[in-house]
């Protein structure tokens, strides 16, 4: 049996699988400000919009995606074209277990590829294994905007964090 950990460009085919991991980032609380899950034809207008130098990349085990990563738009200024956000999200069963590591090492090289030069990220300060992974892939704190949205009723920080390619 393989259980080798391959990391690929995302495909349509792959739309459901990271729809289900992305729902789980929302139901668990701990990776994004959404309060309600998305559908499919959400993530498939969202997949559209990631082509080019907006990269997705999936994480697969046993033929089955575990977790994906994303370049996204930091800002439609041009003066900060070289600048991405990322976003990370693993399926539960897998965190904790280097898939992160190995998503945010591959999609290092495509943002150089793609001539980026620096990758920012949001996070929860309370999301400390998130935070855990971000500092071994070498980004720093950058800041904290205090009260930066509301999630369940209440007040969230949220941590910002940036690496230099």
């Amino acid at each position: 049996m393989n259980t080798t950990l391959i990391v690929r460009q995302a495909t349509l085919k792959d739309i459901e699988s990271i729809l289900r991991i992305y729902n789980q980032g929302i139901e668990d609380r701990i990776a994004t400000l959404e309060m309600e899950t998305k559908d499919f034809s959400y993530m498939k207008a969202w997949f559209k919009d990631h082509h080019g130098r907006f990269s997705v990349l999936v994480a697969e085990k046993e033929g089955e995606v575990i977790g994906w990563a994303s370049l996204n738009p930091y800002s439609h200024r041009c003066a900060y074209n070289g600048v991405a956000d990322l976003s990370v999200y693993i399926d539960r069963g897998f965190r904790g277990q280097g898939v992160g590591s190995s998503l945010l090492e591959s999609l290092h090289k495509v943002a150089k590829e793609n001539s980026f030069y620096k990758i920012v990220l949001f996070t929860f300060p309370f999301n400390q294994s998130g935070q855990g992974l971000y500092q071994k892939m070498g980004y720093r704190q950058v800041g904290v905007f205090e009260k930066q949205g509301i999630m369940d009723g209440e007040f969230i920080d949220v941590m910002i964090m940036e690496k230099l390619l």
